[in-house]
């Protein structure tokens, strides 16, 4: 073995091969964080090769600062060559909300936490579109419930559209805001039920994490805490045993002769040496773009269109969540930023036939501009700064909502082999585009909010419809999950269907990607595979 080295870091961690490894996992997000700390708590040589660094908590307060001056960089170092791509279609802004580091996207996120409604993984008998799942919602019933333990879950039994539960959540529900308050009249008129938002945020103390301080920045970060990260998961598998190496982006997989199983991770690290780590099993756990350009990247003579590719799946159906708002002034005070996350939202209209696509109502507690932020880019000082403030803040009010976007062959990641990234490979290129019937209950939603905003007396004077609605930053369905080994990546608990020791886990194996935010169901399919990987040890 090569003398332990650093990588060039100087940080004095050692980034050779682990000697020995039962699982080599890629990725340290909530997905790999999770399947890692499952394993080495079972017993497993486990080792995580994550891309981007490890990121100081005692710097959080510093980074959050980077994020609210003007004119300083973003507090999670993406961009440059590393973080390189190219788009087509309408167009998809992938390094606007990703992540390379120690715990992934749970770094910069919002936090909220819910669960796929029954009629998700059904959505081809149910409605005749889209694809089912191989799986149903009772499979994925108790690991539900084991991932809201394991994020700390914070919410209320109150809504009535959601899908069924044994148990109550974790920790109790964080109560509504001022704003979704001054909505609950207006929609009690309507007929129009509101109900609290499940979050992964610490209302109280919890798993040796404080209870929220209110900083308001909890995207993209949050100095206290309290919301949950992937970090957590990733340091129980440390103590549990496992290694964690960070700057180690992997280049690609290598397999065996028959082409059956999967032998080595090639690595890199930043002094430029590249590394081999052998394990039994490997779990791919970089997300939706990342788990297929990866892929891709690993072709060989057996596999001339990308690793596990036979089925010709491996970045297609790229789906994400389109989002559609209304907002403006109302003639009292609303309060807007006092909380940095919702409180409330409404699923009353996501079960609906027509339009086929289930859609999830918000009630934003961010509608307008933050005073220290228009402060800090003011032109004027003083007496006029203060009028500016006075009449630009405490008056906004908004609503947004989730919609769901159908999966399409023709939305997909493949690489471009015209720009290159820090490593000389081909960056990942985003097709994406929107249809007809996505774009239609895009235009439900915002008639559903206009119908509330103008109940409440809002002058409306911003709507993002169709025409100028961007994408959650849910990266779905590029390695599907299905039981035909044709139309599919991965089958039902996350094992590609080409090699018997290749495992992917996350967002990019959604067949379907419903309407509600996706890292609990990423975290209990993660948890789901765990079980699946444990017992073929």
């Amino acid at each position: 073995m090569a003398e332990a080295s650093d990588g060039g870091v100087g940080d004095g961690r050692d980034r050779t091969p682990a000697a020995r490894a039962d699982v080599c996992i890629v990725g340290s997000g909530p997905a790999g964080a999770l399947v890692a700390h499952r394993l080495a708590a079972a017993g497993a040589d486990v080792v995580v090769l994550e891309a981007g660094p490890r990121f100081d908590f005692d710097r959080r307060v510093e980074q959050q600062e980077a994020f609210i001056r003007p004119g300083m960089d973003g507090p999670w170092e993406m961009g440059g060559p590393r973080d390189a791509y190219t788009t087509g279609g309408r167009g998809y802004p992938l390094n606007a909300a990703r992540v390379k580091g120690i715990g992934g996207s749970t770094l910069h996120w919002q936090g909220m936490v819910m669960r796929l409604h029954e009629r998700d993984f059904e959505m081809e008998s149910r409605h005749g579109v889209g694809v089912d799942w191989p799986i149903a919602y009772d499979d994925l019933r108790p690991y539900y419930a084991e991932a809201e333990r394991a994020l700390g879950v914070a919410g209320a039994m109150d809504n009535p559209y959601a899908p069924p539960r044994e148990e109550p959540f974790p920790l109790s529900a964080f109560p509504p805001s001022h704003s979704d308050s001054l909505f609950a009249d207006a929609c009690e008129r309507l007929g129009i039920d509101m109900h609290s938002v499940p979050n992964a945020r610490n209302p109280e103390p919890y798993d040796g994490r404080p209870a929220c301080q209110g900083y308001g920045t909890c995207k993209p970060i949050c100095p206290s805490g309290a919301k949950y990260t992937a970090e957590s998961h990733v340091e129980k598998a440390v103590e549990a045993g496992a290694r964690v190496i960070d700057r180690a982006p992997v280049q690609r997989l290598e397999h065996d002769a028959d082409g059956e199983r999967v032998e080595t991770a090639v690595y890199a690290t930043p002094d430029g040496e590249e590394h081999r780590q052998s394990a039994r099993r490997f779990v791919l756990a970089c997300g939706g773009v990342e788990n297929a350009r990866l892929l891709l990247l690993s072709e060989s003579d057996r596999y001339p269109d990308g690793l596990a590719n036979t089925s010709g799946a491996v970045g297609r159906f790229f789906i994400d969540h389109l989002f559609a708002g209304a907002g403006g002034r109302l003639d009292e005070p609303t309060r807007q930023n006092h909380v940095g996350f919702n409180t409330s939202e409404c699923h009353q209209f996501y079960d609906d036939a027509d339009p086929v696509e289930g859609l999830k109502l918000e009630f934003l507690n961010y509608a307008g501009p933050s005073p220290v932020m228009e402060a800090l880019s003011a032109e004027t000082w003083g007496d006029d700064l203060l009028d500016r403030l006075r009449e630009s803040y405490g008056t906004h009010i908004a609503m947004g909502a989730l919609v769901e976007q159908l999966p399409s062959a023709e939305n997909r990641v493949t690489l471009d082999p015209s720009r290159r990234d820090d490593h000389g490979n081909p960056v990942p290129h985003v097709e994406w585009s929107l249809d007809e019937r996505t774009e239609r209950a895009i235009e439900h939603a915002n008639a559903i909010q206009h119908r509330i905003l103008e109940e409440l007396g809002v002058d409306i004077e911003w709507t993002v419809g169709p025409d100028a609605t961007g994408p959650a930053f849910h990266q779905m369905g590029t390695t599907r999950m299905g039981a035909d080994p044709e139309a599919s990546v991965v089958d039902a608990d996350g094992l590609t269907h080409d090699l018997s020791n290749l495992w992917i886990v996350g967002s990019s194996t959604f067949p379907t990607g419903g309407a509600m935010n996706p890292t609990l169901t990423i975290a209990a399919l993660s948890l789901r595979t765990a079980d699946a990987l444990e017992a073929s040890l």
